[in-house]
């Protein structure tokens, strides 16, 4: 009797296991990883926000993949001296840099030389956190209308602060002003920790926020917020409207926290680096560690975060260039 093999079969059975080999072979241990660690530059100081996230992705992408990550913090300069750092860095894949909106406001502010689109790589887009604009809970302000209201009552003598200057944060103020038409004094600060001092001290009338340094506060009452400038309400935060719901402007923008390269890094390893920070997000357990510090994942990678960058290039250097932000 002869024996009939089905050829198509034993093809398509063939093709599966090579495929898997593959994948396997992706995430084990290589000479690339091998040859040393991958140094996360974060350009924020310890403890920030940025920071947090950069620690629980070396934890997670060391934990499971064998990897040896660190991190290594060089704020200074609005986050230039650190990003530049990593502008200059051997593009072989062992020096990433953790960016947020800074990263793409700086050059329009004439405050780098780097170019966000041509300089670096995408690698991944991490998480993102909504801006909330905040009062004190004892505030007389229980809406967006109400401060608005105020400050065209008052012209110049209510003060709105944030970490800055030339923020994203003040860029949402910066349009809020124009949007709403009102006079306010902007006080700018290091971060938004001391902002929120100044506001506990009633030295400031409001601060325009990133969720994760107020959002234990807002949970107790001591600060109210008003609005997001988020595309949609968050979850969170079930009674704090979003600007376009408002009707004073559509401005939508949350914080993004995101991975690129060095440019000129080849793109193999790119693809390594998208798998290691890919995997390391969209992990079982992360989102509860993301959540208890007021972030979100994403997990978008490669091109497509690349696109995004591109658009919030186009989208801050419009809005800083209308509403003529300087910093000097």
């Amino acid at each position: 009797m002869r024996l009939r093999l089905n050829t198509a079969y034993f093809g398509k059975r063939a093709a599966i296991a090579l495929a898997a080999v593959l994948l396997l072979a992706s995430f084990a241990p290589s000479a690339w990883t091998q040859a040393g660690a991958i140094k996360i530059v974060v350009p924020y100081t310890p403890g920030s926000g940025p920071d947090i996230l950069a620690r629980l992705m070396a934890e997670q992408i060391g934990r499971t993949q064998g990897a040896t990550v660190v991190v290594e913090n060089r704020p200074g300069a609005g986050t230039v001296i650190g990003t530049e750092s990593v502008e200059r860095a051997a593009p072989d894949g062992h020096t990433v840099l953790l960016v947020a909106n800074s990263f793409v406001i700086n050059p329009p502010l004439k405050r780098a030389s780097y170019d966000p689109t041509t300089s670096f790589e995408p690698v991944c887009y991490l998480a993102a956190t909504p801006m909330v604009l905040v009062v004190l809970g004892s505030s007389p302000y229980r809406t967006l209308g109400d401060l608005v209201a105020a400050a065209r009552a008052k012209p110049g003598e209510l003060a709105f602060a944030s970490g800055g200057p030339g923020s994203s944060l003040h860029v949402a103020i910066e349009v809020l002003k124009r949007a709403a038409n009102i006079s306010v004094t902007y006080v700018p600060y290091g971060g938004t920790a001391p902002a929120i001092n100044a506001l506990m001290g009633n030295h400031v009338a409001a601060v325009w926020a990133d969720y994760p340094t107020v959002v234990s506060q807002l949970k107790s009452g001591t600060l109210r917020g008003l609005v997001t400038t988020s595309r949609a309400r968050v979850a969170s935060l079930p009674a704090v409207p979003t600007l376009g719901e408002t009707g004073i402007s559509n401005y939508e923008a949350d914080i993004f926290y995101g991975v690129v390269a060095p440019a000129k890094t080849p793109p193999e390893v790119l693809t390594r680096l998208s798998a290691f920070f890919s995997s390391a997000v969209k992990a079982p357990d992360m989102p509860p560690k993301l959540a208890e510090q007021g972030l979100f994942p994403v997990g978008t990678c490669g091109a497509e975060f690349g696109a995004y960058l591109r658009r919030q290039v186009d989208e801050y250097s419009r809005i800083i260039r209308e509403a003529d932000i300087t910093v000097k």
